[in-house]
């Protein structure tokens, strides 16, 4: 076995990125904190070809130093909008066809495990580092997708939940 390079992945070139059919999922990224975390879904929402992703609230916005050292060119492939509202984002999204699930622990959720595959353009809205995905988003949501977990945490980092939940969606 043996490393492969650069060469040798066949990365897309950002115009090429662009020009690709995409996944028909979309992130919503609900008041989230950290420019990191940004910047990792960024680089995972390139990674796994998504359509794009909502920044809703006092989530920071591109570009940014912090962002940029972790999504490592990914906010000029992947595209984003802006919303101050999430419900505003999750109406919008609605509106193109989009079924828009919440990634929380709640009662009745969902087991991401189970969760039908093929349900057509789907949005995932992950909350707040601390607090998670508002009640009033929620609400909005078709239903609520949790990640099945053991431990003694029961939490990931938005960015590793992100990564869970899209590849589960595109594998």
């Amino acid at each position: 076995m043996r490393k492969l390079s650069m060469d040798e992945l066949g990365r897309l070139s950002v115009a090429d990125f662009k020009e690709a059919t995409k996944k028909p999922i979309v992130v919503v990224m609900d008041q989230i904190r950290s420019m990191h975390n940004v910047g990792s879904v960024f680089r995972t929402a390139d990674a796994f070809l998504i359509s794009g992703i909502c920044l809703c609230g006092i989530t920071p916005q591109p570009p940014h130093r912090d962002i940029n050292k972790t999504a490592l060119g990914a906010t000029e492939s992947v595209d984003w909008m802006y919303y101050e509202n999430t419900v505003d984002a999750i109406t919008a999204l609605k509106e193109q066809g989009y079924k828009v699930y919440a990634i929380e622990q709640v009662e009745g959720s969902i087991p991401l495990n189970v969760m039908d595959k093929n349900i057509g353009p789907i949005a995932f809205v992950f909350g707040n580092e601390v607090d998670g995905v508002e009640e009033a988003v929620i609400a909005q949501c078709d239903g609520v997708i949790e990640i099945p977990q053991w431990g003694m945490k029961h939490s990931l980092n938005i960015s590793v939940a992100a990564a869970v939940v899209l590849w589960e969606f595109v594998r």
